[in-house]
């Protein structure tokens, strides 16, 4: 970047509203790639006034920071404590994971820093100024740069444009100092008699030169230098804690004799320090005009899985190189933003589930103390069990044994017993309907797709949804059980099965799609009504899917009755054709997950209104269905434990759903997410279903399957060991490889009674070679 091409004109005249590291570094960078440039920095506070402590820097920043400006980085490099470690403390232990690699300095040198840049490259900064009104600027300048913070006042007066989304979360928090150096990243947790508290420490300045960080002792060492410290609880914790009538210096006094240990009984200081909730930032758009939103303004990301300082150096970087290889100032802010939203998305999909971590960090304190820190390492799903084998192998070693792990295992290939059903791994191929049976019937396609996924070595093969009743398929290609002919041609699948993949279970979904029935074949028009041959629909009211939808018939007495009759049979059918296990589909928008949402279930009857009512007839049909299959073999249900709109199932009502389905027999709970109405709004992501499963497993005590966009043998190890899910389901990774779970095996190097490669297999159980890349280079040149 420093190479840069001409820059036009058009972004001669810039205005920065905000003086923290983003605005000023933003004002450095764009100065140095054209002196010419008029650049002026407006920030209402004094040049050392400062509200917060350390900041964080990550080696991919800092190399983006060395590449861009060499002074700032060199400057930088002589104030930074580097360490590698992260202790967790809990329950009078500490785990101690390394390999990490953080940078920190701080926040006050960082603004000296860049404010000495700025000056001597010319910038016009002014101190103890409100900058102008935003209309004003943009009508003076060529570019205005909003890096006034997550309360921006340029975000507010154009939020009609930017449509910003701005969420508050469940916990409070107190960034405060100690005036010593931990010698690692340290996480605290404290079983107070009002709740859960946390306290996240970080050093910020270099220690005193006689400090070495090989010695490790129990507390804190003696010694020079500084370290932030962030308190954290959830909000009813902390009114129960009495903060909420406390000032400043009273706060800071109870939190240095809460973590007393942490901090050996030195005191916490504050500097303006606040209790407040951490708010997530979001933004439609980041520009309107020549106006560009950068750092807080634009977006926010929780403090436990990194800085918004980082963010917002990455995005001056960005910024700038944008303004230098676009032609003109549109262009530039138009892949600016194409160029970090996606970034900063991801980042705040970590963010989020970091957060949430921690607002329920209450559902994990009874996890072992090596595994209970696994999962806090893993909470962000940025840092995945391979990944902290790399870092720390020994450690990552240990949570493995402690879990039960033979030598040489990986988490996934460890069994799984459910009721009389052993798993020998801890794959299942997610059910996925193929919209292939005639009149209900599986043919050969189901064998072939089926069969060959038995052989790909997952522990437990799922069916698609088979229907009960003709009026219970999604479409005219959708399997049933409710004929004889049905049951015989599910029998052939399940011989395959047992036969020629031994070891490998198959289990049967049974539903009804309610509402959602009488569509045709996903790819001719997912849930689009049929053009002819439609059949009548029932649900638990009579709401349509979609607008364009055939409006069902709301269930009557005496046809609930026949329903969980047609569910019975089915399921007797289904222990003939001898299937391991039988799901229960309660998920989804079909007819079952209708009764449990009440977005969908308008009933005034014993079976709509509260939550306990809603479940009745799930219950009854559960019941039912319990009752005909073989006491010995096991039995799901799948729930989506949100319905992604407002008004419908939460994460609470989905943890006593799925508490009222253990208590009537489940063996576990299946838990996925939306589809029950047409306009939701997933936030979609990697893994992003499995929080619920989590939360439902240790509100419960109940097994759980994961389920949703876990795509890598990775996530599954991570998911498994971290103790947020016994089974991890897999639909799409299943369709691009039929022997995804043999593949994952060979890729770690396994080879045991996890995953068995079928006899003619087995000469394909090594990765076929390929072209060398790594050979030596032939001798083309001469030396001397």
């Amino acid at each position: 970047m420093a190479g840069a091409v001409t820059v036009p004109d058009s972004a001669q005249r810039v205005a920065v509203v905000g003086g923290g590291p983003g605005g000023l570094y933003t004002a450095a960078l764009l100065k140095r790639l054209d002196p010419a440039r008029s650049v002026t920095v407006w920030e209402r506070n004094a040049p050392d006034d400062t509200f917060g402590f350390g900041v964080v820097l990550s080696d991919e920043t800092l190399g983006g920071i060395e590449h861009a400006d060499p002074v700032v980085y060199a400057a930088l490099q002589r104030h930074f404590v580097r360490w590698d470690d992260i202790d967790i403390v809990h329950a009078g232990t500490r785990q101690t994971s390394g390999g990490h690699g953080f940078a920190a300095l701080g926040r006050k040198r960082l603004l000296q820093i860049l404010h000495d840049r700025c000056r001597e490259l010319g910038v016009d900064l002014r101190f103890r100024s409100e900058a102008p009104d935003v209309d004003r600027l943009a009508a003076g300048h060529d570019l205005v740069v909003a890096a006034d913070g997550v309360h921006s006042t340029t975000r507010d007066t154009y939020s009609h444009v930017f449509r910003p989304h701005v969420a508050t979360h469940r916990c409070r928090y107190i960034w405060l100092a100690a005036d010593f150096a931990f010698d690692a990243f340290r996480f605290e947790i404290a079983e107070t008699e009002h709740g859960v508290m946390q306290l996240h420490g970080y050093p910020y300045s270099r220690p005193s030169p006689d400090h070495h960080p090989s010695t490790r002792p129990s507390g804190p060492q003696n010694q020079s230098g500084a370290s932030t410290v962030i308190v954290e609880m959830r909000e009813e914790v902390w009114r129960a804690a009495g903060f909420d009538e406390l000032d400043e210096q009273e706060s800071v006094a109870r939190c240095a004799k809460i973590f007393a240990d942490a901090l050996g009984g030195r005191p916490l200081r504050s500097n303006k320090s606040a209790w407040t909730t951490f708010r997530t930032v979001v933004n439609e758009h980041w520009s309107h005009g020549n106006v560009v939103l950068l750092g807080d303004a634009a977006h926010t990301a929780h403090f436990s899985i990194g800085s918004g300082t980082k963010l917002a150096v990455e995005d001056a970087l960005a910024l700038a190189a944008c303004l230098t290889e676009q032609p003109d100032v549109a262009s530039a802010l138009a892949a600016y933003e194409a160029e970090r939203k996606p970034v900063v998305a991801s980042t705040q999909r970590a963010a989020r589930a970091s957060l949430e971590w921690f607002e329920n960090i209450g559902l994990y304190l009874d996890q072992p103390p090596r595994q209970f820190a696994f999962n806090l390492l893993t909470r962000s799903r940025r840092v995945t069990h391979d990944n902290l084998r790399l870092r720390d192998a020994s450690f990552t070693e240990a949570v493995e044994r402690d879990f039960g792990c033979p030598p040489g295992t990986p988490p996934m290939f460890t069994p799984f017993r459910l009721r009389g059903l052993t798993l020998r791994n801890r794959v299942v191929v997610s059910p996925m309907d193929m919209y292939s049976a005639t009149d209900g019937v599986p043919g050969d396609f189901h064998l072939v797709h089926l069969g060959a996924r038995a052989l790909g070595g997952a522990g437990l093969v799922m069916t698609e949804m088979v229907c009960v009743s003709p009026e219970g398929r999604i479409t005219p290609g959708c399997a049933g059980l409710y004929t004889g002919q049905q049951a015989e041609a599910w029998k052939r699948v399940v011989r395959f099965v047992h036969t020629r993949a031994p070891g490998t279970a198959i289990g049967v979904q049974l539903g009804h799609s309610g509402r959602k029935g009488s569509t045709r074949l996903m790819w001719e028009g997912m849930d689009e009504p049929l053009e002819e041959g439609n059949w009548p629909l029932v649900a638990a009211s009579p709401i349509p899917y979609r607008p364009d939808s055939q409006t069902p018939r709301e269930l009557t007495r005496s046809q609930l009755t026949d329903i969980r009759e047609q569910f019975t049979s089915a399921a007797w059918r289904a222990a003939r054709a001898g299937f391991d296990l039988l799901e229960l589909h309660c998920a989804h928008g079909y007819l079952l997950s209708g009764f449990l949402s009440p977005l969908t279930n308008h009933r005034t009857d014993a079976y709509g209104g509260s939550l306990e009512r809603r479940l009745r007839f799930p219950l009854e049909v559960f019941d039912a269905v319990r009752g005909v299959w073989p006491a010995e073999r096991p039995m799901t249900v799948r729930i989506s434990a949100t319905d992604w709109a407002e008004g419908g199932t939460s994460a609470e009502d989905a943890v006593d759903i799925a508490r009222a389905f253990a208590e009537h027999g489940a063996d576990a709970i299946d838990v996925s997410t939306g589809q029950v109405v047409a306009d939701e709004r997933p936030e979609f992501g990697r893994s992003y279903q499995t929080p619920y499963a989590d939360r439902i497993r240790h509100a419960t005590g109940r097994p759980v399957v994961a389920v949703g966009a876990i795509s890598s043998w990775d996530d599954v190890n991570s998911l498994i060991l971290a103790g947020r899910t016994d089974l991890c389901a897999l639909a799409r990774p299943h369709l691009y490889d039929p022997h995804w779970t043999l593949h994952a095996a060979a890729e770690q190097g396994y080879n045991g009674p996890g995953a068995v490669w079928p006899a003619p297999y087995r000469a394909g159980s090594r990765r076929p070679q390929t072209g060398r890349t790594d050979a030596p280079k032939p001798r083309l040149t001469l030396g001397g």
